[in-house]
């Protein structure tokens, strides 16, 4: 039934997008748009001017320094903790979950939420979460590998060379760091309900975990009002956008038979979307543990096709990239090249530090949360450390670092990597352009379970406010595929960003918290 009311909007929505596009209502409201909100957006994206050239955005700062702070703080468990996280994948102490021995223990050795339950016998009383260790490490990592991957890379090493390639993985590297301290505390201080349906993310650590209550609930609420509009923007209309541009350019281009129609490409892709959400982390889940490793697999096959069928390139491609990345170019080149250009669109492709991700990896089926902070720092690794520089690779290898590239925006960049990949396979752009379509479809998908979360907690959990949101939701699928809202896209992942503000502020506080779920874990696993 839902279904229907959801096809039925958005068939609605046909005449008003197709006379805004002829009226260009559309660059109406985005001018409008953005000068309302272009103050946020400035202050979001300030850079510090370091002289010669090189500025960077402040943004930066608490997420660079964060992740180093945690990586030392842990003592490396984004280097020591990468074969436990894999044996936890594998499920070889996916028994520790049913085993009851440490159930007292657990009941009483942690903290109290405000409705005055034990955190930790979520378990005993038999709501262990949703999905699987596994199925919450692909519903995050889709809404993370994506358009950044392919995009933010190219453009990251067309202005930084080489080198970037190196920064963009010790990024990497520091951000599991980062992404293991989310996660163990999304599932701390997530909230069950009787139904066994999860509610998790920064919202809750931040106003159950902080001893200051009233801060707790002043970052949670600006969380939850940030990772919504990111939802509709970053998550879902910039998706959308990029993916119609890449499908119109396979098709003909201007010559195509989709030219001007973005509004029907956004119609198949809404309902499409809106089938999976309607079913919710469960249904997501069941969608991204299939098209994730499908997708990653095909995209790192090619790379290394490509790669190793230029073998002789790949010693001089590695030297690049570490000359590069100590010259005084790569060193200028790697900061604005991946630190500002990969990092504004793409997070460093993994949104480590936002908080994002945490709230997929709170509805895990699990009674220890630090084992999910575990499986969560494979996603930048994988993300960044393995996807990443494969496309850094290929671009290298075929020649495709040059000065004459830089000043791209995404589209053209999707492009440049496409073309790369056709010097080696020359129909490989038509299946990039189909991974690029699932790479947003699974995006979307994972974001506007971000952003439902944020809107559960801001307006209630009824089955009323949560259709509202999915229905809006789709609705920005088809406005994003047919208007021109640079300004409506700009502002969203400025909300991105600003998710972090908050994030970074509750998860250093609680760092303490997630040492002692640590130590609580690595315990039962040795016994």
């Amino acid at each position: 039934m839902m279904n229907k009311k959801l096809t039925a909007i958005l068939l609605g929505l046909l005449p008003m997008l197709t006379f805004a596009q002829e009226k260009g209502l559309d660059q109406k409201i985005d001018e409008a748009f953005g000068n309302a909100t272009g103050w946020f957006v400035n202050f979001i994206f300030y850079q510090i001017d370091f002289g010669g050239g090189v500025k960077v955005f402040w943004v930066l700062f608490p997420l660079i320094l964060g992740a180093l702070y945690f990586t030392v703080y842990f003592k490396f468990i984004n280097v020591r903790g990468i074969i436990t996280s894999i044996n936890i994948i594998r499920g070889k102490y996916d028994d520790l979950d049913h085993d009851n021995t440490g159930d007292k223990e657990l009941a009483v050795a942690g903290d109290v939420t405000p409705g005055g339950d034990a955190i930790e016998t979520i378990a005993i009383e038999n709501h262990e979460g949703e999905v699987s260790h596994f199925q919450a490490l692909t519903a995050a990592l889709s809404a993370t590998v994506g358009l950044g991957n392919i995009a933010g890379v190219a453009i990251a090493v067309s202005i930084g060379g080489a080198g970037a390639t190196f920064w963009m993985i010790v990024a990497g590297f520091l951000g599991m760091a980062s992404k293991f301290v989310e996660c163990t505390l999304g599932v701390k201080y997530r909230d069950i309900e009787s139904d066994g349906t999860v509610y998790g993310g920064p919202m809750y650590y931040l106003t159950k975990g902080l001893k200051n209550k009233t801060l707790g609930k002043i970052l949670a609420t600006l969380f939850a009002i940030f990772v919504i509009g990111g939802s509709f923007g970053g998550g879902n209309m910039f998706q959308v956008n990029q993916a119609f541009q890449l499908v119109e350019n396979i098709t003909g281009g201007e010559a195509s038979f989709l030219h001007g129609k973005g509004w029907l490409f956004g119609i198949i892709m809404a309902v499409l979307v809106g089938i999976v959400i309607i079913g919710g982390i469960k249904k997501i889940a069941k969608v991204t543990d299939k098209i994730v490793p499908f997708m990653v697999a095909i995209y790192v096959v090619a790379s290394l096709f490509v790669i190793f069928a230029n073998f002789s390139m790949i010693g001089d491609a590695f030297s690049q990239i570490f000359n590069g990345a100590f010259s005084a170019e790569g060193v200028a080149g790697g900061a604005i090249g991946v630190l500002v250009q990969g990092f504004r669109r793409a997070a460093f492709s993994n949104e480590a530090g936002v908080g994002s991700a945490s709230i997929a990896h709170s509805a895990v089926k699990t009674k220890y949360a630090a084992s999910e902070g575990m499986v969560a720092l494979l996603e930048p690794f994988i993300d960044t450390v393995i996807v990443c520089t494969m496309t850094a690779l290929v671009l290298i290898i075929t020649g495709n670092v040059t000065s004459a590239n830089s000043g791209l925006n995404d589209a053209q960049a999707i492009l440049l990597t496409s073309g790369a990949f056709e010097s080696a396979i020359s129909w490989f752009p038509y299946v990039l352009t189909i991974a690029v379509v699932l790479f947003a479809f699974s995006t979307m998908i994972s974001w506007s379970y971000y952003g439902f979360q944020g809107w559960a907690f801001l307006f209630g959990r009824s089955k009323k406010m949560e259709y509202v949101y999915k229905v809006i939701f789709c609705v920005f699928v088809v406005i994003g595929s047919a208007a021109s809202l640079g300004s409506v896209i700009g502002f969203s992942d400025a909300m991105i960003f600003a998710m972090m503000v908050p994030n970074m502020i509750g998860i250093v506080i609680l760092a303490p918290k997630v040492k002692a779920e640590l130590a609580k874990y690595i315990k039962a696993i040795k016994s």
